[in-house]
């Protein structure tokens, strides 16, 4: 937990930026697998957790803007419930850890909200990523459930992210301890990438480097010598001589915040030369857009930058042709980068996407383009010192869609379709680094995980 300073500061900028009304804030509760007892592991709210500190369930907070007052509101353990969970410490001492002087039994939670709503004042609350959380608000402040996300507060959204997206020096080491354990999982993850051995052993020996580390996986990993399949969840593929395996993974920090780092692995330690001249375009790819990185530039100008840079080294090995700048302005990587160069990250892998990828990623001047592949972009805007973006371009050869494009003739003028049948099974190929935005450019975060094709080459074949 932090300082008990940097969560009274938090929530006096939040009370400033909203001006006015009361600020429901809801904690997250534990979430059965199959049955009440038997959970998956508990994840405090994000947003809960930036404002309150308290990683525990059962919690939620008023923050009435006007009269300058905090409330948690949860209960405390009784003594049967100590049998299964052991002592814990009292709500109102957790509270005082964070500032906050006022405890409150669950109950009280609905008397509280409705006596402000009978005042006619304004209930800020986010819009609920979470069933439960729904029916809770819709409950709470008599909406229909089909209402609530509707009635979330715009207000309080972009206050929210306003604060979230600019990372202070503590939130960095935060991120840098998730990036440590990256380190180790993605080293572990080379040195095990040999033919025969099957890709679930590979993801099982990274989940087990996280948790004798005292973390978790911040999100699923993908571990596939399928890469072109972008979020593949499928780890019972047996790894072969030739192949290339994508590790796309992160680690979530002790107070939370995440890592996400992809390297792309040769099994068995060498890249053939094909995979060297496609991984050596990516490599380029990143590097140029992690150099253009700088206060005030628009991230879709990066994203684009990096879709010229991968456009024109497909080029030069035939399987795109004319001006490379025209051709991205067709749309013509498309067929081999489909999504977005990268996203915010922080307490989240993708930095408050629960509260909508356009209040973080865009503005009511940059808004999102709809055509294929920019619409994956999470992130149009400028960025500021204090953001941290992943950059993660790719190249991906994905036979469904070359066939549906050759069939269609699509963006012929730029595509060598004859040349792509010959890389129709390739697989892909993603780096991914993780990025602080500073006043003099953009720095990589964690200790440098190999990312050359020497560097990966020398532990692969460790």
């Amino acid at each position: 937990m932090f300082p008990t300073e940097t969560y009274t500061a938090r929530r006096r900028r939040l009370r400033k930026q909203v001006a006015s009304g009361v600020i429901l804030l809801l904690g997250n509760d534990p979430s059965p697998v199959n049955y009440p007892d038997n959970c998956y592991p508990f994840r405090q709210d994000s947003t809960f957790l930036y404002f309150f500190g308290l990683d525990k369930s059962g919690l939620a907070a008023v923050i009435d803007v006007d009269e300058g007052t905090e409330c948690l509101f949860g209960d405390d353990v009784t003594v049967d419930d100590v049998i299964w969970t052991g002592p814990q410490t009292p709500l109102r001492e957790e509270a005082r850890r964070v500032g906050v002087t006022q405890a409150a039994p669950s109950r009280d939670l609905a008397f509280v909200l409705e006596r402000v709503s009978k005042r006619d004042r304004a209930i800020h609350f986010l819009p609920p990523y979470r069933p439960d959380h729904l029916l809770w608000i819709a409950e709470l402040l008599g909406f229909p459930p089909e209402a609530v996300s509707e009635l979330a507060s715009e207000t309080l959204i972009r206050a929210v992210v306003a604060q979230r997206s600019v990372k202070s020096c503590e939130e960095i080491e935060q991120i840098e301890l998730a990036l440590s354990v990256s380190y180790q999982m993605q080293a572990a993850a080379m040195k095990m990438a040999k033919p025969g051995v099957v890709e679930r052993e590979v993801a099982g020996a990274m989940a087990g480097i996280a948790m004798a580390l005292g973390v978790r996986f911040a999100f699923e990993p993908i571990f596939s010598i399928h890469g072109e399949t972008l979020h593949n969840p499928f780890h019972n593929n047996v790894m072969k001589a030739g192949d290339i395996a994508v590790n796309d993974s992160g680690a979530e920090s002790p107070m939370r915040y995440a890592s996400d780092i992809t390297r792309t692995i040769p099994v068995g330690g060498r890249f053939t030369q094909r995979q060297r001249e496609i991984y050596s375009i990516v490599f380029d790819a990143q590097e140029s857009a992690i150099v253009a990185i700088r206060p005030g530039v628009e991230f879709r100008d990066i994203h684009r930058l990096a879709c010229v840079r991968l456009v024109a080294g497909l080029k030069e090995l035939g399987l795109t042709k004319g001006d490379p700048e025209e051709a991205v302005e067709a749309g013509a990587h498309t067929l081999f980068f489909q999504c977005g160069l990268g996203h915010m990250m922080g307490l989240d892998v993708h930095d408050m996407e629960g509260l909508g990828e356009d209040y973080v990623g865009y503005t009511e001047a940059i808004r999102r383009n709809p055509a294929f592949g920019w619409s994956s972009l999470r992130l149009g805007k400028a960025v500021e010192p204090g953001h941290v973006v992943t950059v993660e371009p790719g190249i991906y050869f994905i036979p469904t869609l070359i066939d549906r494009w050759k069939a269609e003739q699509k963006c012929d003028t730029f595509i060598d379709y004859a040349k792509v049948e010959t890389y129709r099974d390739f697989g892909g190929v993603r780096i991914e680094d993780d990025v602080l935005v500073m006043d003099t450019g953009g720095r990589v975060l964690g200790p440098p995980i190999p990312k050359t094709i020497a560097a990966v080459e020398t532990l692969a074949s460790a």
